[in-house]
Formats: C-alpha cells, structure tokens, sequence
C-alpha cells in the first residue's frame, strides 16, 4: 500500500483501525499562514494553504457605425435586464482575449479591441471588472445562449434604466467621454 493510500485509509478508518468519525481533507482549518495577514483556509495534513482571491470580469463596449451593442440577460442575476458583453474571464486567456470571446458567446460578434477603458473594482464582493473599447468588424451578431436580445443602440436609445449592473453604465459613460483608461471603486454595498 502507498503512503498517500495508507494516510487517506488512515483518515477514513482512524489510527486504531477502526471505522470513526470522518475527518475533513483538504483546506478545512481557518487560521493565519506564517508571514501571511489575514485568514486563509489551510490542509491540516499537508500544509496546503487556499487563496480565495477576486474573481476577474472582462467585457467590452461594442461599436458599429456609432450604435452600441447591448445583449438583454437570459441567465440570472439580472435576467430580462441589459448588458455590454461581459463575462468571467477563464484561465490562459487575457483580458482582451476573454472580451473577444464574451462578444461572440453572448451576442455572436467578431470584435476588435481598440483600447482599455478602464476597470471597476467591487471590493464587497471580490470582483474586478476590465473593460475594453472594441469595435465589431462586420454588422452581424445574433442572441447567444446567455441573451434573450442582442441590438445595436443609438446613445439615446440605450434602455439606462434597465441595465443590469451599475459596471455596464459606468464602461459606457466612460466609453462616451473618451477619456484614458481609468479606475474606479464601487461604493460601499448600499443595504
């Protein structure tokens, strides 16, 4: 028998070899890491210490001749509101790389990324948002399975109050006002 096989029996069974109260494996014991600050969920038997850090959003303020494309959400949270495409970005990808494949998943568009707008952080909960200026490189696009209704919006035809998220109206006042790429931080949860 291994060593990892017996450990884990071990665990399972108790050193006494008999059937007991199951132990947690894994990251179970919450305590500070030495030269570490703050708590993090750590393995009892091999040291291995969880970090839980922010998850990072990437999307981008889609232009054709002028109109915004906006997608109408199909999938929670913010079903039936509007949105820029966005999404969570996925291991190996750059942001610009994860806007591309939000813009197709979402409104099945082909984009180019011109710029960075900017990023929006949301310390309260852990997200943050990179978003990016693109242009789409033809006129086409079509409701992926995440959107109910993909349209291209003239600025005063954007639905302001049913966008989704506060994230989506700050990229694209940001977008209009042209300015360089920024940062900024969501307030304080407001409940």
């Amino acid at each position: 028998m291994s060593e990892w096989s017996r450990r884990a029996t071990l665990r399972e069974m108790g050193e006494d070899g008999e059937m007991g109260e199951q132990r947690k494996t894994g990251p179970s014991v919450k305590t500070v890491p030495p030269g570490d600050d703050r708590e993090r969920l750590v393995c009892p038997d091999c040291g291995y210490i969880a970090y839980d850090n922010p998850k990072i959003i990437t999307g981008a303020v889609c232009i054709w001749q002028q109109k915004f494309l906006i997608c109408r959400r199909a999938i929670p949270p913010r079903k039936g509101f509007w949105t820029i495409p966005a999404g969570f970005l996925e291991l190996g990808e750059t942001t610009a790389e994860g806007a591309r494949r939000e813009a197709w998943e979402e409104a099945q568009a082909e984009i180019e990324i011109d710029g960075l707008i900017g990023f929006y952080e949301i310390p309260r909960i852990s997200q943050v948002y990179v978003v990016h200026r693109a242009r789409m490189t033809s006129a086409d696009f079509a409701p992926g399975p995440e959107s109910e209704e993909v349209v291209l919006a003239g600025w005063e035809d954007i639905p302001w109050d049913d966008l989704a998220f506060p994230s989506v109206t700050w990229a694209l006042e940001h977008y209009r006002d042209s300015g360089g790429p920024d940062i900024f931080q969501a307030p304080p949860d407001p409940l």
